[in-house]
């Protein structure tokens, strides 16, 4: 596998790849800040590009290294490369009036559930790791973390109306 770059003045920096089966790979920095993509597939005679902008460049970078972030509306899941089997999902909730009155700690969401809350958003002030004596209000969006069935267990013990 061979990897070179060349500076191209006014254009940005290329950086070229072949793989073992002789597929070309090469990235292009822009000035402008954009990254561009190209692939020539060995039995091919014309390369497909892609545009990206420097964040979808790193989530690409990082589904290519392994450390893959999934979304599905309001949450994530991370899995570590170094870790295979560590899978984290992250997932914002908001609060009804069930838990509205109650602290972290009356509610002991870690014990019963294996959650953890790490930040309540309330209007326009945001509670980054709450303590145990923060007080829930109706209405609070909460980042809970966990494995998938923890927050599972956790919408189902705390959310039910």
């Amino acid at each position: 596998m061979a990897l070179r770059s060349i500076n191209l003045p006014g254009i940005g920096t290329k950086y070229e790849l072949e793989t073992d089966k002789k597929d070309i790979v090469a990235i292009f920095f822009l000035k402008n800040g954009n990254i561009q993509m190209y692939t020539l597939p060995h039995d091919s005679p014309d390369p497909s590009v892609a545009e990206l902008t420097p964040g979808e460049a790193r989530r690409l970078g990082a589904i290519l290294s392994g450390a893959i972030m999934e979304t599905d509306q309001e949450s994530v899941e991370i899995a570590f490369s170094a870790l295979s089997d560590l899978r984290i999902s992250v997932h914002t909730y908001v609060m009804g009036k069930q838990c509205a009155g109650k602290s972290l700690e009356d509610l002991q969401i870690r014990a019963r559930t294996g959650a953890t809350i790490i930040a309540v958003s309330r209007g326009d002030k945001n509670i980054i790791n709450p303590p145990p004596s923060f007080v829930f209000e109706e209405g609070d969006a909460v980042v809970a973390i966990g494995e998938a069935d923890q927050l599972k267990t956790f919408e189902q013990v705390l959310l039910v109306t």
